[in-house]
């Protein structure tokens, strides 16, 4: 098989955008832009060589596109291009939803819904409190929170009742750091938490997150073929 170029160029991006977050800030800022099309050009370059279910496979790659979208406006502190990112990523993450979704949840019953919807809006309100967030940011904060909370809940919901446990458990390890990840973000925009390496950790998680998802993704596009 042909050495899938995209994912070591992804690879080596990765590594000078994390080298750039402690060292050199322009750095990490320059290669920024560049690691989710990558990861878009890893996966399709997977898929050309692999019988995939190509719905499927056009889900993963939107939800990675517009991740792009999304960290190419948060490299401006600028209120607009700071909600168009926020924006991206929702929209992303609704394109991972009803991948994974779309398989976890077929026949689940309401009685699985019902708990889950209190869980989710559980977790949602304590970290709205947690990370003091109010006024206008109050509402896209907590219809943001409540996306990621799905995109958990659809990984959680193939993780129990899916046979195949080793994907379900990258999607929803990844599913947990993308949502460690941005509650780091929200924590430093309100200043609640803050500390050194911040923007590292930040990007570290989020970046083995999206890989998480990328290759659970591709299995289930594998295996849906």
């Amino acid at each position: 098989m042909k050495k899938n170029y995209p994912a070591i160029f992804f690879a080596v991006a990765c590594l000078l955008n994390w080298a750039g977050r402690i060292w050199e800030p322009s750095l990490a800022a320059a290669v920024k832009p560049a690691l989710l099309p990558l990861l878009a050009l890893a996966v399709l370059w997977y898929a050309l060589s692999h019988r995939v279910n190509k719905r499927q496979l056009t889900l993963l790659i939107l939800a990675e596109l517009f991740g792009c979208v999304g960290d190419t406006c948060l490299l401006s502190d600028a209120f607009p291009l700071f909600a168009g990112g926020i924006g991206a990523f929702l929209i992303g993450h609704i394109f991972y939803i009803t991948l994974f979704g779309g398989i976890s949840w077929k026949g689940l019953s309401w009685k699985a819904w019902v708990p889950g919807v209190l869980v989710m809006g559980g977790l949602v309100f304590g970290l709205v409190k947690l990370l003091r967030i109010s006024g206008a940011l109050l509402a896209p904060m907590a219809i943001y929170g409540s996306v990621l909370m799905l995109l958990i809940f659809s990984t959680f919901c193939g993780l129990v009742r899916e046979k195949d446990k080793c994907t379900w458990s990258v999607l929803f390890c990844g599913a947990l750091l993308f949502t460690f990840s941005d509650s780091l973000i929200a924590a430093g925009t309100f200043h609640v938490v803050e500390f050194a390496l911040q923007e590292f950790v930040i990007m570290f998680t989020y970046l083995v997150a999206q890989t998480l998802l990328a290759v659970g993704g591709l299995r289930l596009a594998k295996a849906g073929a």
